[in-house]
């Protein structure tokens, strides 16, 4: 009796062990991880979402929600994606949320990389098609390379988290795309879940692998926590934002031909500044330099007409090629992965509005500078302005055009005569031409040749 109690106390560790292994509840943790996965994908979403994984790993958390609302993004940052869910010893769980989101290109590998996918009502899934620059199918032997790595691709993910296969190969051969109630009914996803606490609900008992290993979740006393990017995270995916990179482009150009018209340093740097940020963002982005080159001509015609009178014409020309460079900054993916984007037409409009009415206070501070240098008497500045009858002195010397110091200013200046004049003689203004002051010497003073 005594042999087979001893026995048994063996025999009991190894039956719980055997039965373990055949599907033990993954609930070493009540913590439930959440992950917000908007916008383009980039090399700042993909690490956040791999550090998330890291931390979730660390906790022993019951599972990994990841929020998926994208139009896509690059195929790199996609790829670091599909690698982190597929080898993560947690339970990756993928929610297509809010309702009218989606997960178009590269949204479709990631969601089927998840062990489990759930989709709230109103959003979309698909469309991974591989095309060119400019929006074209991609011909040749390129075309074949570019279509069939996608189509290898995705077929091995959706073999590995048994997906339909032939759907996953139609998002990128035809460019399907499915609503949740369909890629529901061909089993592209686990289920339609209006909420997070739904999303919850649905997977709790049902079986996922985790490093090769079944494991059935149960969810039912985790709480959700969510895990946030930290500041310089958010700062830089925010930087892939279509609008925001248009707008930093937009307004650092704008400050930078409000340097060149007034130096200032401060918005030349702030403008230097935004310029640069805007190009961190198209780096995320299909950028068309077609486009980019229409917002830069439109730039070169707001400069222009501060110099040349056209009496408005190179800026209504330029607020035109402004709106059509705006409209086509972006173009179509080159990758099956790659994000559908454009910016929005009411930023271009308000945009549009807002430069109209920049350039409209220099037209007119231009014209009315115009008006006054034409007139015979008086040039207009901070401290009084240049005057016929004047005293002045020379400042550098008139060999016949030179600089005067009058009313507390220089200004350029040549004699009436021709005759070459040394500095700090002292002059009289007897004229005007545009910004020259015509000036002759006070009999008093010393002529030198």
């Amino acid at each position: 009796m005594h042999r087979r109690s001893v026995r048994s106390l063996f025999a009991i560790p190894l039956l719980v062990g055997i039965f373990g292994l055949a599907g033990p509840a993954f609930a070493g943790s009540d913590r439930i991880v959440v992950l917000l996965a908007t916008g383009v994908v980039d090399n700042v979403l993909a690490g956040y979402l791999a550090e998330g994984i890291a931390t979730a790993e660390a906790d022993d958390a019951a599972a990994v929600v990841v929020e998926l609302n994208t139009p896509g993004g690059s195929l790199d940052a996609t790829q670091r994606i599909v690698s982190s869910f597929l080898g993560a010893r947690v339970p990756i769980i993928v929610w297509v949320a809010p309702a009218g989101g989606r997960a178009a290109s590269a949204g479709t590998f990631i969601t089927l990389a998840a062990n489990l996918a759930f989709m709230a009502p109103g959003t979309n899934i698909g469309a991974a098609s591989p095309v060119g620059s400019q929006g074209e199918d991609i011909g040749g032997t390129l075309g074949l390379k570019v279509r069939n790595d996608a189509i290898a691709n995705i077929t091995a993910i959706a073999e590995a988290r048994g997906r339909p296969v032939d759907w996953a190969v139609a998002t990128v051969a035809e460019a399907r795309s499915s609503p949740a109630s369909e890629a529901l009914t061909v089993g592209a996803v686990d289920g339609i879940a209006e909420s997070l606490s739904d999303v919850l609900a649905q997977a709790s008992g049902r079986t996922v692998a985790i490093g090769g290993i079944d494991r059935t979740l149960d969810l039912a006393t985790a709480t959700p926590g969510e895990l946030a990017m930290n500041p310089f995270q958010a700062f830089l995916h925010l930087l892939s934002d279509p609008n925001i990179s248009f707008l930093l482009f937009s307004i650092g150009s704008l400050g930078l031909l409000f340097e060149l018209q007034n130096p200032n340093f401060v918005t030349g740097i702030l403008g230097g500044l935004a310029v640069i940020l805007a190009f961190i963002g198209f780096g995320s982005l299909p950028l068309n330099v077609a486009g980019l080159l229409l917002i830069a001509l439109a730039i070169v015609l707001f400069f222009l007409e501060s110099s040349v009178t056209s009496h408005g014409l190179l800026t209504v020309a330029g607020l035109i090629t402004f709106v059509l460079g705006a409209s086509a900054l972006f173009t179509a993916p080159g990758d099956p992965t790659g994000p559908l984007v454009q910016v929005a037409f009411p930023l271009i409009l308000v945009m549009a509005v807002t430069t109209g009415a920049f350039m409209a206070l220099i037209v007119g501070a231009a014209i009315a500078s115009r008006r006054l240098m034409g007139s015979p008497g008086l040039v207009g500045g901070p401290s009084g302005g240049l005057g016929v009858g004047l005293m002045a002195v020379v400042r550098s010397p008139l060999q016949p055009t030179g600089t005067i110091f009058v009313s507390g200013e220089e200004w350029s200046a040549r004699t009436e005569s021709g005759v070459p004049l040394s500095r700090g003689t002292e002059v009289r203004v007897v004229g005007v031409e545009g910004l020259t002051a015509i000036v002759q010497p006070e009999a008093s003073s010393s002529t030198r040749q």
